[in-house]
């Protein structure tokens, strides 16, 4: 008989990384098999326009040679069977906590990193077997209970956990050990070390420090000269030292709202756009603030006689957008709320958040070109905005009559705007 208690260290301890392979796919796929299994597939979200980017593709199209990112008319060219499938967060959600609710029955300690991965604590888990066995067992009842494959990696730490599920895939089980590291990494490029992006690797190649090896054997005090505090981490990671433990309170928001009680009652469509303009500005500058993506919007109403309604639609993909968020929310108010009604309360809520990095976002060509400087703009609003005050970046359309006149006679002296009813929130959820 196996003696289960020498897989498991006296001290430290031992670690799974689950991995869900070509997720968004493979769920089709589970969904509906005689259409999907084993054929060349893709998500990809323009599909009827064609000018889209692949989100992901099965294992058999990238075979082929389709990649993640790829544009899809590329794709068509390279492989013109293609199925492109349309995404689905409802559905990728709903497998998501069915598999993770499987690796939950093994230990407590989960830590969802995404979507389609997480990481498992098993120190505490050997009624349940080895922690081969224990893998085993976790990737065969998430195959026949959901028809989904993964790739599970077995390690003493997290980092060494997660390269170790990249090892084999689709469908493997691999083990890392500390003293496999110098074996099987040392000789790998630096790019291959997860955490370590392509501008740090050149900035490591100009150090001359080209494998994993080289960096395992670098001098720290020089690392810490060139990269800060990440020197250290650097070295750590070259060894496959990593001190980062299995935290199963990571929570986020489920959703984010801001409401406010106006001045005055407003009246029509023009008078409500500046400030659903400023709600959903607020809205989604908090929303990429904690990292994620919202797939919805909630427009609240209230009337000078305390009547509230709420209106809520689905986007058509995950946003951290303000001007799709004021685009949906214009859209609800315009939509079913009288032009002669005066309102004298409005609010914009956020819903089906989920972390930026587990949302398939998918982009046409032109935003997909635009992106990049998008996200460098916000970036550099929010980053005023957190130095400055809420008011610090106004666009044009947040300026109702009364900010206007107030920039005017503010101009002079060179005073800021303070926050009033219109920036203010009788309440917020998160």
């Amino acid at each position: 008989m196996q003696n289960v208690d020498q897989y498991y260290p006296a001290s430290g301890r031992v670690i799974l990384h689950v991995d869900m392979n070509a997720f968004y796919c493979s769920v089709h796929e589970a969904e509906d098999p005689e259409q999907y299994k084993g054929k060349a597939t893709a998500v990809a979200g323009s599909v009827e326009s064609r000018r889209g980017i692949i989100v992901t593709c099965s294992y058999a199209a990238r075979r082929l040679g389709i990649s993640t990112g790829m544009q899809v008319q590329k794709a068509l060219r390279i492989c013109p069977s293609l199925i492109l499938i349309k995404p689905d967060f409802h559905l990728y959600r709903k497998y998501s906590n069915a598999f993770m609710q499987i690796a939950y029955s093994y230990t407590p300690l989960l830590e969802a990193v995404s979507i389609d991965e997480c990481y498992l604590d098993i120190t505490g888990s050997r009624q349940f077997g080895t922690p081969p066995q224990i893998a085993e067992a976790l990737q065969r009842r998430i195959m026949e209970e959901l028809g989904l494959p993964c790739s599970i990696g077995i390690a003493p730490n997290k980092l060494l956990a997660k390269i170790a599920s990249d090892l084999k895939k689709p469908n493997g089980i691999s083990v890392l050990r500390l003293r496999d590291v110098p074996s099987i990494l040392w000789n790998k490029p630096c790019n291959e070390m997860f955490g370590i992006g392509s501008k740090t690797a050149e900035k490591l190649k100009k150090l001359g420090i080209y494998s994993i090896g080289q960096l395992a054997a670098a001098d720290e005090a020089m690392l810490v000269g060139h990269f800060g505090v990440m020197g250290s981490w650097l070295k750590r990671a070259g060894n496959g030292i990593d001190h980062g433990v299995v935290n199963p309170e990571r929570e986020q928001s489920k959703s984010i709202g801001h409401t406010t009680t106006l001045p005055r009652d407003v009246v029509g469509l023009a008078e409500a756009r500046p400030i659903l303009l400023n709600l959903s500005d607020q809205v989604a500058r908090r929303l990429r603030k904690q990292g994620l993506v919202a797939a919805g919007v909630q427009l609240t109403i209230r009337t000078p006689d305390m009547k509230t309604i709420t209106r809520s639609r689905q986007l058509e993909a995950p946003t951290e957008s303000a001007e799709d968020i004021y685009k949906a929310a214009l859209d609800q108010f315009a939509r079913h709320w009288k032009g002669d009604k005066p309102v004298r309360l409005l609010g914009v809520t956020l819903q089906g958040l989920t972390l930026k990095e587990d949302s398939a976002i998918q982009l046409d060509l032109f935003d997909y070109e635009r992106q990049p400087k998008k996200e460098s703009l916000n970036k550099a609003m929010d980053m005023l905005r957190n130095k400055f005050g809420e008011n610090a970046v106004l666009t044009a359309g947040m300026l109702t009559d009364s900010h206007s006149a107030r920039l005017r006679n503010h101009k002079e002296r060179g005073t800021s705007l303070q926050k009033d009813n219109l920036s203010g929130a009788d309440r917020d959820t998160d």
